[in-house]
């Protein structure tokens, strides 16, 4: 039996993913084959294809690196995973794919209620905000805080957890998206039509508790003046290439030197491959809250599974709001 994933064949544009066929084949020693029902299509999935991020993988590769699917069947060993129970998992990539293989201890249990397109945005983009807010920055009620970004899959995020936790939040986004920002509550700022360094003291000229950056380039410079005293500038931004990382950290090590009462922490979701219990318990937060309700993911556009190219070309074309799903022929609307 024969089943179908996409695969990045060289470096470049989203015309270089190819759907191939592989044998199904029964999982070994402690691990699961797991039937994917939706895969969120990230930024990373874009920088990895370009060999860009500082990590990336080699070609060829499998790209999709948030999951949630079924378990299909388990191995020798795998003691936890029962077949039909509904999953999530992070890896490193794979997920564009009918199935995938992943070890058990990498899975994550989905509450069975909740709607996996709804719930592959929480997997990666989700978990970055809420770790950021809560984790990195310990954001609190009545917190003054900007978004940078704040019309993407993580900036939806950003908004959506904010007003959650009772932020006063600001957000960074071209006039046309501006809609999505106040229906979360933001107060949208079109950077296009004005420089939002100029619009956020106007706005708030004792200074912001916290700004929330995925952009990176020249940002971090013209942001952080904009933290009262005391303030915290959170990076979450993948850094594009080892040597942006090293001059990231040295950037940060060198303006948290400096004494003006302003700091810069970095956040990195690629920590799950070196600590899982912190990941684990804000999985199981987020996805209670997604079963209550209380928070809305933002999906703009589904794909069907093996339409991977088509879906990586629009997030590239920087015109989407919030993200972007492929989903199993059977979960389509």
């Amino acid at each position: 039996m024969k089943y179908k994933h996409i695969v990045v064949v060289k470096r470049g544009p989203p015309e270089n993913l190819r759907i191939e066929e592989c044998d199904l084949r029964d999982p070994v020693a402690k691990e699961v084959r797991v039937k994917v029902l939706a895969c969120s299509v990230c930024q990373p999935d874009i920088q990895n294809r370009y060999g860009l991020s500082p990590f990336a993988p080699e070609v060829p590769y499998e790209p999709g690196c948030a999951i949630v699917g079924v378990v299909d069947a388990v191995g020798p060993g795998a003691v936890r995973a029962i077949p039909g129970r509904k999953i999530a998992t992070y890896p490193a990539c794979g997920g564009y794919a009918e199935y995938v293989y992943i070890p058990e201890s990498r899975l994550v249990a989905v509450p069975p209620s909740l709607d996996p397109i709804k719930t592959a945005p929480v997997v990666l983009n989700y978990l970055t905000a809420y770790q950021a807010l809560h984790r990195r920055a310990k954001v609190k009620a009545g917190n003054k805080v900007l978004v940078i970004g704040a019309s993407g899959g993580c900036g939806t995020a950003f908004l959506d957890l904010g007003r959650l936790a009772g932020l006063k939040m600001y957000g960074l986004a071209s006039g046309s998206k501006s809609s999505i920002l106040t229906q979360f509550g933001a107060i949208p700022i079109d950077y296009r039509k004005e420089d939002f360094v100029k619009a956020m003291r106007r706005a708030e000229p004792d200074g912001l508790d916290f700004i929330f950056d995925g952009m990176g380039g020249d940002y971090i410079n013209r942001a952080l003046p904009l933290l009262r005293r005391g303030g915290v500038l959170v990076e979450y931004g993948n850094p594009l290439g080892f040597g942006r990382l090293v001059r990231r950290v040295a950037k940060v090590l060198l303006l948290n030197f400096l004494p003006n009462g302003r700091r810069i922490k970095i956040y990195g979701a690629g920590l799950v491959l070196l600590y899982r219990k912190p990941f684990l318990e804000d999985w199981a937060i987020l996805f209670r809250l997604l079963e209550e309700g209380k928070i809305r993911p933002v999906v703009s556009g589904e794909f069907p599974l093996l339409e991977g190219a088509q879906a990586n070309a629009m997030l590239e074309n920087g015109q989407v709001v919030g993200n972007l799903v492929l989903v199993a022929p059977e979960l389509l609307r």
